[in-house]
């Protein structure tokens, strides 16, 4: 019988060959577009009561040789990261039927390799999320960089190369020169790259000075967490898609990044060796500077996307300040932010998809009225907006409130000021859209428009119903949440 975490990569490996397999039968490709997403999540969710009961869930696939393998091991963590890319990948499956059929119709371009990378990403996320050790999450990461690519130059518009090349250069650059280097170099010091509570390094001979420089190492080289300055990929990636941008700051990019990076802190160099290192101050005070400066350019945007891709810098290191801090509360609310803002930052992009798709319009200033012709898809909008800034009654409060509890327990006072800061800033390059969108009159000539087809505001509702029922009720996150650590 085939193990529960083997099989969570074996169906999104299917799914990946069934779009060029069917191409000749495009229903049938569709119901299964949509069948494969949903035996992941049934299959995800059925270890979460092991893992609770935390009793270990591991698979060795393939041993190399001395502390080298390639094996799978299912832990709170990855747990919470497999939940929320599963759960997301079905309704961003069913967002792109609706924002990709009503541009193109039946015709769209590269079908088959649209749907088939996204498969392939899902794949590496539950991967890199079910890793037992360094080297599978290093197959993994690389693999959701290549399997994303063709993803962000869909369109092989110049833009859109160049975007890919930028995309390809920041990303395996930072992961091949940074951070397989710290993981060469761990598994010299220690022998093996098996991932231990407590950290593979708290038991080791490795120096203060040798810690510090593998923290440097490992946090810049996940690169997908976009810390500064190796951010830029992010904005440039909103070229692709709307669903595809989805998928990168929600569904699997740049959440397997914060998750490495967690990771990392919890499972390599462990929280006792994180505090108080200067490894640990120069990503910290990185992680606060990337925080204000994008918050700060997210205010100067005004297409759409590119403010959501800003917010999104600034969002991801709030979870990388969490766990270079490595206080209890901090850690617990850097692991509730990956599914907090998954799905406030989701629900945010399935709002510009759907304003594209009715009325092709992407600048912020052209948002003021459309909350009259849209009402549906603004009241998500506004919704997911206060999750991400972090008020209540939605889930983004819960994570941000843990975060600082952590920074006032680290005595991190500057570090909470950035991250109050931030929050205020997202108030006011967020706020307004939806607030003009409701109240403001219309610019004259505007296009006659109503909704996006109903495809495209289901899953939409979904994300946003699914910000307030987790402020209510954030049950197994919160729970997978604190058992990090």
């Amino acid at each position: 019988m085939i193990s529960l975490p083997l099989l969570a990569l074996l169906i999104p490996l299917v799914g990946a060959l069934l779009p060029w397999l069917l191409r000749r039968s495009p229903t049938v490709r569709n119901a299964v577009t949509l069948l494969i997403p949903l035996l992941l999540l049934v299959t995800v969710v059925k270890m979460v009561p092991t893992v609770l009961a935390q009793e270990a869930i591991e698979v060795t696939l393939i041993s190399v040789g001395p502390g080298l393998s390639f094996a799978l091991e299912v832990d709170a963590l990855g747990m919470l990261f497999a939940l929320v890319s599963s759960s997301l990948w079905l309704l961003n499956s069913l967002f792109s039927f609706g924002y990709m059929y009503p541009i193109h119709g039946n015709s769209f371009e590269g079908q088959e390799r649209y749907w088939s990378c996204f498969s392939l990403a899902i794949l590496a996320a539950i991967g890199i999320a079910f890793s037992a050790n360094l080297l599978t999450l290093f197959f993994f990461y690389e693999l959701m960089t290549f399997s994303t690519w063709p993803l962000v130059t869909h369109s092989k518009t110049a833009e859109a190369r160049r975007s890919g090349r930028i995309y390809l250069g920041i990303l395996l650059g930072s992961s091949t020169l940074l951070l397989l280097t710290a993981i060469i170099w761990t598994w010299i010091i220690t022998g093996t790259l098996d991932f231990s509570p407590g950290g593979i390094l708290a038991s080791s001979d490795a120096t203060p000075g040798q810690i510090s420089m593998l923290i440097v190492l490992f946090f810049f080289g996940a690169g997908k967490s976009a810390i500064f300055p190796l951010h830029q990929w992010l904005p440039r990636a909103m070229v692709a898609p709307t669903p595809v941008s989805a998928l990168l700051h929600a569904v699997a990019v740049v959440k397997a990044g914060v998750f490495t990076v967690l990771k990392i802190a919890t499972s390599v160099i462990g929280t006792d060796l994180l505090i108080g290192s200067w490894g640990a101050e120069v990503v910290a005070w990185t992680a606060a500077f990337t925080i204000l400066l994008a918050s700060l350019i997210a205010l100067t945007r005004q297409q759409l996307k590119e403010r959501l891709a800003y917010s999104t810098i600034s969002q991801l290191n709030y979870i990388v300040l969490g766990a270079v801090v490595a206080f209890p509360a901090a850690i617990e609310g850097a692991s509730l932010h990956i599914a907090m803002h998954a799905f406030g930052k989701i629900t945010l992009f399935f709002a510009a998809g759907a304003i594209y798709v009715a009325s092709r319009k992407t600048s912020v200033d052209e948002m003021a009225g459309i909350g009259r012709r849209m009402p549906w898809t603004m009241t998500a909008f506004l919704i997911g907006t206060v999750s991400v800034i972090g008020l209540p009654p939605m889930c983004g409060m819960w994570s941000k409130w843990l975060l600082a509890e952590g920074m006032i327990a680290a005595h991190q006072w500057a570090f909470l000021g950035a991250l109050l800061l931030s929050s205020l800033l997202s108030i006011a390059y967020l706020m307004p859209i939806a607030l003009r969108a409701f109240f403001a009159a219309e610019s004259e000539g505007s296009s006659e428009h109503g909704e996006a087809p109903w495809i495209c505001r289901i899953p939409l509702l979904l994300s946003a119903a699914a910000c307030l029922v987790l402020f209510l009720w954030p049950g197994v996150f919160a729970r997978l949440a604190g058992m990090v650590g």
